[in-house]
């Protein structure tokens, strides 16, 4: 009973200060756009955004490694496991800059899908081959524009833990565009928010863990469903739940 009625407060909390937080993105969108056309300034308005929700949290235990791999001045494809609609959160904490792709629905949810359109995010119909075109066309555009592309090649979140494999179209991006890929590994949001969930779930400890960037130069002449395999194989050496499930079915 009492956690039920810490998740409605907390949620009650990210609604009313959305909607605090959504106007100042629209300030910042309307005055730096001009001189910002990569809207880096709202995309670091918005990691604040969704980094104050896990600073208020005392349940979420937010810890952060690897950030001195990121260059901020590459553009990258990254890639990173996906288990959690807490995710989204704990990648914002890397305050680093990038463009989502992320479902069509997660664009229609108020105030937070209204400040994906200010950002520029990428949206993609799953299922629909014309949305994935398009999606792939707009990776480009922010890639040749110096903008990472922050891409979940699992495609859905998995139930498990175990990740499940990694689809191609982010490598695809890396190698069309010769950028490197950078793999983050992400831990303990399964259990601290699972899917289908909204309910707080107890205290729980996350991490987000950038890896080593792979050049471009080290899969240019490789077999990309190879890659995908070794990066995937990357990601889930650093992914707790991944080792759990596999202990658990075997």
């Amino acid at each position: 009973m009492l956690r039920q009625l810490a998740s409605i407060t907390f949620l009650l909390f990210m609604a009313v200060t959305s909607l605090m937080f959504y106007v100042g993105a629209l300030f910042i969108w309307i005055v730096t756009l001009p001189f910002d056309k990569r809207l880096r300034w709202l995309h670091l308005y918005s990691s604040f955004w969704a980094s104050f929700y896990l600073w208020t949290n005392p349940q979420w235990e937010v810890q952060v490694e690897g950030r001195e791999h990121i260059d901020p001045e590459e553009a990258y494809v990254i890639v990173s496991n996906h288990q959690s609609a807490l995710d989204i959160l704990v990648a914002f904490r890397l305050f680093t800059h990038f463009k989502w792709v992320s479902k069509a629905e997660m664009f229609k949810v108020p105030l937070i899908g209204w400040n994906m359109y200010m950002n520029r995010y990428v949206k993609l119909h799953r299922g629909d081959k014309e949305s994935a075109k398009q999606m792939m066309e707009e990776c480009r555009q922010h890639l040749s524009e110096g903008s990472s592309i922050w891409i979940c090649p699992e495609g859905t979140r998995s139930r498990t833990g175990e990740l499940r494999p990694f689809k191609l179209g982010a490598f695809i991006l890396a190698k069309e565009m010769k950028r490197p890929l950078l793999p983050v590994a992400i831990s303990g949001t399964k259990e601290a928010l699972p899917k289908k969930s909204l309910k707080l779930h107890g205290h729980h400890p996350i991490t987000v863990k950038v890896l080593q960037p792979i050049p471009y130069e080290d899969f240019a002449d490789k077999d990309l469903e190879g890659v995908a395999t070794e990066v995937r194989e990357l990601v889930a050496a650093e992914v707790a739940e991944h080792a759990a499930a596999l202990e658990k079915a075997g």
